[in-house]
């Protein structure tokens, strides 16, 4: 994140850049600290006064004013709430904590960024030096943001630039020096992709022929939540010496995962729908498992089917590598996961048949009602209602049948 600091003499000057902004569509006002409204509800009136009221407070100083841009790196499109929170975290850490400020989100460059406005005049008149603020109070702020938010740091921001479109390369042992091998994948991977367990951070590395792991539950190391990364052969073998996470640079240790988990759990909420949509799409029809997971290839959506020795469909486990997000099936909804997935799933010889009724019953009642009922057979809530409409129009179709036939022998009588 690269924080930049612009001091000047004109509230209402930065004010009203940001303002415009708004009024064009490329920014919108996010989070108003220390106003008594929400910032919808805030006039431009209630916005300048705030600020302005407490400059009046301090007719000596003329250079009163504090207008910061937050830059991210491209690719982190990061939820509202966390970009709030990281405002007010690096305000915090600038010592601006307690004072007004208003935080606009833009939306007029190639990358995420932030604009806040402020003044330095504290509510005693007192003023908040603005000496040496971008050199010691904002670096030190900004670092502690990077490391708490896992962002991509100032200094690489360059470098990852030059190295949009250069995929990571799987880990062949005996080729390249292991331990270098596995920091590069692993941090670059826990930086980038949204995961919230350790068997979902290794769906990633997998593909890289690593593994995270922490050993049996009746070991000295999981009782001790230790963690040591393995490089992996093509068929997921361990190989040679494992390494602790702690001796790895960047130190990607259980503890340190375990806030990572917590914090994706946000950055990841926004991106479900998407990935439901595509999802949706792809199961318009039944398919066999590689012809859903070939698919969703396309889509840049790697599916990881987890099978028990006899074949059995026990969990799946969807990883978005455009949205750097991983998701367990069970976690987007009851009709992704492995349980429901297995009766619509066709075997690779079967030639196509009609959609699973009970499936796509099961989705539309999901839709309507958030979650999906059923009974002892495995009927959907759809199928039941449409069970008893059927039985009550045979009913009918039966009583309407007798009383012609009483009609009938009337007449004949």
């Amino acid at each position: 994140m690269v924080a930049k600091i612009k001091t000047g003499r004109s509230i209402i000057g930065a004010l009203n850049y940001n303002e415009h902004k708004v009024g064009l569509g490329k920014a919108e006002l996010i989070s108003a600290q220390g106003y008594l409204k929400d910032p919808l509800d805030l006039t431009f009136n209630n916005k300048l006064e705030r600020l302005t009221d407490l400059a009046k407070r301090n007719q000596l100083t003329l250079v009163n004013t504090l207008h910061v841009s937050l830059n991210f790196a491209v690719g982190e499109n990061l939820d509202k709430d966390i970009l709030q929170q990281i405002a007010d975290d690096y305000m915090e850490g600038l010592g601006f904590g307690k004072q007004p400020y208003l935080v606009y989100q833009h939306h007029d460059a190639g990358h995420p960024h932030l604009h806040i406005v402020t003044t330095n005049i504290k509510p005693d008149g007192k003023r908040i030096s603005f000496h040496l603020l971008a050199n010691r109070a904002s670096e030190s702020s900004r670092k502690q943001v990077e490391l708490t938010y896992n962002l991509v740091k100032a200094e690489d921001q360059g470098k990852q630039q030059n190295n949009i479109g250069k995929p990571l390369e799987q880990v062949s042992y005996g080729k390249s020096e292991v331990k270098r091998s596995i920091t590069n994948v692993v941090n670059e991977v826990v930086r980038a992709y949204k995961f919230t367990s350790i068997p979902e951070l290794n769906a990633v590395l997998n593909q890289y022929n690593i593994t995270a792991d922490r050993g049996s539950k009746d070991s000295r190391m999981y009782e001790k939540n230790g963690l040591v990364y393995w490089v992996l052969d093509g068929k997921g073998n361990k190989l040679g010496v494992p390494i602790k996470a702690s001796s790895i640079y960047g130190k990607p240790t259980l503890k340190t995962l375990e806030d990572r988990f917590r914090l994706n759990e946000m950055l990841r909420k926004p991106l479900k729908e998407l990935l439901k949509t595509k999802l949706d799409k792809a199961l318009l029809k039944p398919l066999s498992k590689s012809a859903f997971q070939k698919q969703l290839k396309t889509e840049g959506i790697q599916v990881i089917f987890r099978q028990n020795d006899e074949g059995r469909l026990y969990g799946i486990t969807f990883v978005d590598h455009k949205s750097k997000a991983v998701f367990n099936g069970s976690d987007l909804g009851k009709i992704y996961s492995a349980a429901s997935l297995t009766g619509w799933f066709k075997h690779e010889n079967d030639t196509l048949k009609e959609p699973n009724k009970d499936f796509q019953s099961q989705k539309f009642t999901d839709n309507f009602s958030g979650s999906a009922s059923f009974d002892n057979n495995g009927d959907s809530l759809l199928d039941m209602l449409f069970k008893e409409e059927q039985q009550d129009l045979a009913a009918i179709g039966r009583l309407k049948q007798n009383t012609r036939k009483k009609k009938r022998k009337g007449h004949s009588l």
